[in-house]
């Protein structure tokens, strides 16, 4: 090969002007993304604890991007396009719950040695979080109290809030399959409904529907890596900080094992007694 074929292309496009970065930086902004991590100690653990958050934040995007494009494929009777658009969210969970790699084992005085700089910043601030819960069902409208000073993130969340979830729309499809389900969003936390469960039953029983099979354990994958991620929240925290209060006025470690023994989708878990 010559030393011209082994030249990387750094062609520009029709609309950009050389000399401001390689197409790859401008494409990604590197310049922004790499100067966004701003440690505000010395402690070495500090930077890592930044960027495994703001990489778990942009996850949450991600998330919310295939979880809501599969939303949209439901309602289309796009079962196809549904079951993929989760298939890869399912992966963005597993990257998810791995990313507690890189804090879980963060020793309690290398938090502690940052921790002052915190105040009262805390992960269950996370309006992209929040957003996610809600669209798995688990809805409080409490909890937009936090962002009274941010209307932009107070209307986006108070929206998934009293829109349908994702589990809604998944049970609308077995409804118009005729398959009885109740789907009429709440601006409450799910709670499991027998209906509901009489609805996976017929799904898991019935050769006729056994597309609808497909749906429900690709609702299972992502329930099951929710609970993942939630226990390996937990687990982390209380290697970390152990059962001090979080820093945002949670009650920290107690918060996160409640949460962690809630069943995402439960009819779906409850079914399986009877099969």
């Amino acid at each position: 090969m010559t030393g011209d074929a082994q030249r990387p292309n750094l062609s520009f496009g029709p609309d950009e002007e050389p000399g401001v970065g390689t197409p790859y930086a401008r494409y990604v902004h590197l310049d922004v993304l790499h100067s966004l991590q701003q440690p505000r100690s010395k402690e070495p653990a500090e930077l890592s604890f930044i960027i495994t958050t703001q990489v778990m934040e942009l996850l949450f995007d991600l998330l919310w991007h295939e979880w809501t494009t599969a939303q949209q494929a439901l309602r289309e009777d796009d079962l196809t396009g549904a079951l993929a658009a989760l298939k890869r969210g399912a992966h963005t969970q597993d990257v998810l719950v791995s990313s507690w790699d890189l804090l879980a084992t963060m020793t309690p005085a290398e938090f502690n040695a940052f921790r002052p700089v915190l105040g009262e910043a805390s992960g269950f601030q996370s309006s992209a979080f929040l957003r996610l819960e809600f669209l798995l069902g688990n809805k409080s409208d409490r909890m937009l109290k936090m962002y009274e000073d941010s209307p932009a993130e107070q209307q986006a969340l108070a929206a998934a809030l009293r829109g349908p979830s994702l589990y809604d729309d998944a049970l609308a499809l077995l409804d118009r399959r005729g398959v009885p389900a109740p789907h009429e969003p709440v601006a409450a936390r799910h709670a499991a409904d027998p209906a509901v469960e009489a609805a996976w039953r017929t799904v898991y029983t019935d050769p006729a529907h056994v597309e609808l099979v497909r749906l429900g354990e690709a609702l299972l994958d992502t329930a099951d890596r929710v609970t993942r991620w939630r226990q390996r929240h937990y687990s982390s925290v209380k290697r970390t900080m152990g059962a001090k209060p979080g820093t945002g006025g949670s009650s920290g470690l107690t918060w996160l094992k409640h949460a962690a023994d809630q069943d995402v989708f439960p009819e779906l878990w409850a079914v399986r007694n009877e099969l």
